[in-house]
């Protein structure tokens, strides 16, 4: 009788009928949905499908991705917040879904911060800035001198008006006293397009989509953000280097699920995550991309997109940036 007893308690705390058990026990025991806020083959995308795979084979249970594109990604954030908290859909949050769209869209279905656990920032990725060969600026101090004294008077390039490029380009003016025109494009592709016609005399845009036409001599680049110069590009100083050593817009890709995630839950998620973006061949995939492994804790990346919000508040409320 005691060994049948056993055998039924046992059976009932894994189901979670006995008060005060764990009821995610067996977590995860079926397929995970990762939703990417972003269509397929974006830079978002190619990092939510090398991770996933990976975390797979980590959790012993397929991870989907899923793509929930649309309003610059707050469809798919919208869709975590409102999934249920028991780690079976998580999503990918970015610098636009939780740093600069907070303090952009009043109208915003969900709250950054509370709506949101966060589990591990998976990827940071540099920015850099670059412009047409036929500028007069050689290297960032030419460049922010050239500015300066005309003001008004060029533009850049970017990949959307209120984007990570947009208002990292925003914050460098505002920081030297500079002046330009804002030309928004609907990608980076197409803003990339003109810059290398010669069209738009400058561009600050994500390390990878630049990369090539840096590498082929049609952009001149002037300075990469981040704390270190990249091996890639080994003779392209930092903007830290240049002087401004606060300075850091950089895009990022983490993992985040619903608010109420029990804390198991929450702990397994988060270290098979950062694990996948720490193995050799995962993080090679990544680096390839132009997206560099980080794999932080949930209390740091929760406090790294405080931080963001708060940055680009200050920003957006400086320039008065309003979008509909």
């Amino acid at each position: 009788m005691v060994t049948v007893r056993k055998f039924i308690v046992a059976s009932m705390m894994m189901t979670g009928l006995v008060a005060g058990t764990n009821v995610s026990a067996a977590y995860p025991d079926k397929p995970i949905t990762l939703i990417v806020p972003f269509s397929a083959g974006g830079p978002t995308d190619v990092v939510g499908r090398v991770v996933a795979t990976k975390a797979s084979q980590i959790l012993g249970v397929q991870v989907v991705v899923e793509n929930r594109a649309g309003a610059a990604g707050a469809i798919g954030a919208n869709a975590v917040a409102r999934a249920k908290p028991d780690g079976y859909t998580v999503g990918l949050a970015t610098v636009s879904t939780h740093g600069t769209a907070p303090n952009l869209y009043p109208d915003l279905p969900y709250d950054a911060v509370k709506d949101f656990t966060p589990l591990t920032n998976l990827v940071a990725s540099p920015n850099i800035l670059s412009v047409h060969p036929s500028f007069p600026a050689k290297d960032l101090n030419e460049f922010v001198a050239y500015i300066k004294a005309n003001p008004g008077k060029h533009g850049y390039a970017n990949a959307g008006a209120g984007g990570i490029n947009d208002l990292g380009m925003i914050w460098f003016l505002q920081r030297i006293g500079g002046d330009m025109i804002s030309i928004p494009y609907r990608g980076s592709a197409p803003a990339l397009t003109d810059t290398v016609g010669g069209s738009v005399p400058v561009i600050f845009d994500n390390f990878p989509s630049s990369l090539p036409h840096i590498q082929s001599g049609k952009l001149r680049a002037l300075a990469i953000t981040g704390s270190e110069r990249n091996q890639q590009l080994p003779e392209l100083p930092t903007f830290k280097e240049a002087g401004h050593t606060d300075y850091d817009v950089t895009a990022w890709y983490g993992l985040i699920g619903p608010a109420g995630l029990p804390d198991e839950v929450r702990d397994t998620l988060s270290q098979a995550f950062a694990k996948a973006v720490k193995d050799p061949e995962t993080s090679a995939k990544l680096t390839e991309a132009g997206a560099f492994p980080v794999g932080n804790t949930p209390s740091e990346f929760g406090e790294q997109i405080r931080n963001e919000i708060a940055r680009w508040s200050d920003v957006v409320k400086k320039g008065n940036i309003k979008l509909q």
